[in-house]
Parts: C-alpha cells; sequence; structure tokens
C-alpha cells in the first residue's frame, strides 16, 4: 500500500471520531431511549468505543509507517557516504 493510500485511510478512520462529537444536532433529543437513558446521552457514551476502535485501527496502520530520515541520519550511515 503506498504512503499517501494509507495516510489517506488514517485520515478517513479518524474524522468520525473528531467530526461526530461536534455536530450537537444530529444526537440533540430525548428519543429513543435506551434502558431509560436519552438518546443524547447513550450516543456520547457509544461514540466512546467507537472512537477508541478508529484509533486504534488508524494507529495500527501508521505503526509500520517509518519517517523520512534526515540529513544527519543519512550522514551517520555508511551506505549513504558511498553513494
Amino acid at each position: 500500500m503506498s504512503s499517501s493510500a494509507r495516510w489517506t485511510i488514517v485520515v478517513v478512520l479518524l474524522a468520525p471520531a473528531v467530526v461526530l462529537p461536534l455536530l450537537v444536532g444530529i444526537y440533540d433529543r430525548t428519543d429513543p431511549e435506551l434502558w431509560g437513558f436519552p438518546f443524547y446521552y447513550w450516543f456520547q457514551f457509544l461514540l466512546i468505543p467507537v472512537a477508541a476502535v478508529l484509533t486504534t485501527s488508524a494507529y495500527l496502520l501508521t505503526r509500520s509507517e517509518r519517517p523520512p530520515r534526515t540529513r544527519a541520519e543519512k550522514a551517520d550511515d555508511p551506505a549513504e557516504t558511498i553513494r
């Protein structure tokens, strides 16, 4: 998988965890109730594990991604001095 495709997937995974809590209008109501809790409350509680799963998935995708090497790191590499 290319680096740009991987980061696109990471953004798509993290976007709902950030955007949904900000859209209060979609869950600012009392119906339907779940075990006596208004929708407003149980929807926010539902977002917690959903955001955790999405964040963990994004982390696992980026864990194998190595950051670009700096000039200092290249200078310390004997293979770079031969080139």
